[in-house]
């Protein structure tokens, strides 16, 4: 079947390519040695894990995806927890936290499954295919060599350090896309579907099982163009695919 052509966004950590998961490893590994280093305390993992999610998410919220936003959120959780519980914080144990945040960087990257179908699928249909991440370059650069995303992308992609409207809106205004046939598809409601309604273009939220706090939030303003909501990736060549269809019977209607 012939489909009007549409210029589709992704996202790529945890809509294309696993991320969350390596992080969560890493959080694994240093609730472990904060229990350790205070097997003295009242010390709970659920302290930990919500001090360290209270910074995170702030220094995320300032900086951007700096790459040593993460090692530093662990440094500034024992930081904390040092002076909460009279410990004396170590230059060595600084320096393994920073080491172990540093090291999420080096996982294997992991396709979500359905990643190759999906991208095959809607590239044999027409459609025009862009890559939107937030992240420093070289790290993100390094995900996309190893999946070869170039295949399907070319060079329509783009890497921000900071992600939100005005940062997809400069893409938007930067190239030749038609909002009303331009699609945002990502798992993050704060940083790809709240900029794409704001943006007014139509979206597809992937929603994960376990999600990072900072990517939810309550999303206040009601889409203008059309927006979905999905739980595998393999699902958005029919959803999109569908929604062109309706579209062009409610034309034929009209």
């Amino acid at each position: 079947m012939s489909y009007e052509k549409q210029q589709i966004i992704f996202d790529l950590d945890d809509t294309l390519i696993h991320c969350n998961k390596y992080f969560d490893l890493i959080l694994g590994q240093y609730f472990e040695l904060m229990m350790d280093w205070f097997q003295n305390d009242q010390l709970t993992v659920e302290e930990i894990r919500q001090k360290q999610i209270e910074i995170d998410v702030a220094g995320v919220t300032k900086v951007g995806f700096a790459s040593e936003h993460f090692p530093q959120s662990l440094i500034d959780t024992y930081h904390f927890l040092c002076e909460k519980y009279g410990h004396k914080a170590a230059e060595d144990e600084e320096h393994e936290l920073r080491l172990l945040g540093r090291s999420v960087y080096e996982q294997e990257i992991e396709a979500y499954p359905g990643m190759v179908e999906t991208l095959e699928s809607l590239t044999k249909a027409g459609h025009h295919l862009y890559l939107y991440t937030g992240g420093e370059k070289a790290i993100q650069q390094r995900k996309i060599d190893q999946m070869k995303l170039s295949t399907y992308f070319d060079e329509r992609i783009f890497i921000r350090q900071h992600k939100n409207i005005e940062a997809l809106e400069q893409i938007l205004q930067s190239g030749s896309f038609d909002r009303k046939k331009t699609w945002m598809i990502g798992n993050s409601l704060r940083t790809d579907i709240e900029p794409a309604i704001t943006a007014g273009i139509n979206c597809i939220y992937l929603k994960q099982k376990n999600e990072w706090s900072y990517n939810i939030i309550e999303l206040k303003q009601e889409p203008t163009s059309v927006m979905y909501t999905i739980h595998s990736l393999t699902d958005v060549p029919r959803v999109i695919h569908e929604s062109i269809h309706m579209h062009q019977q409610q034309k034929t209607l009209g």
